[in-house]
């Protein structure tokens, strides 16, 4: 005769793995690289989780220098 033991465990159903607001920022995180880094998804995807969150602060504070440098120069114009 064969017994069958049910488990039953009372932790959350998100112990275990990531949770959805994670891997939406990963997502948020792979496409702005791609768009505006030039990086192909799989080399964007590869990266170290460290190493991406600081390309893309890199990327965000490259363009925020260049849009100040275009508004000064603009300024200048007139």
């Amino acid at each position: 005769m064969v017994r069958i033991t049910v488990l039953t465990f009372h932790s959350q159903p998100t112990f275990f793995g990531l949770s959805n607001k994670y891997i939406e920022d990963v997502y948020e995180q792979l496409f702005f690289l791609k768009q505006h880094g030039n990086w192909s998804f799989i080399e964007a995807y590869n990266l170290p989780n460290k190493l991406r969150e600081w390309w893309v602060k890199r990327l965000i504070q490259y363009f925020k220098e260049e849009k100040e440098a275009l508004k000064k120069q603009t300024n200048n114009r007139f």
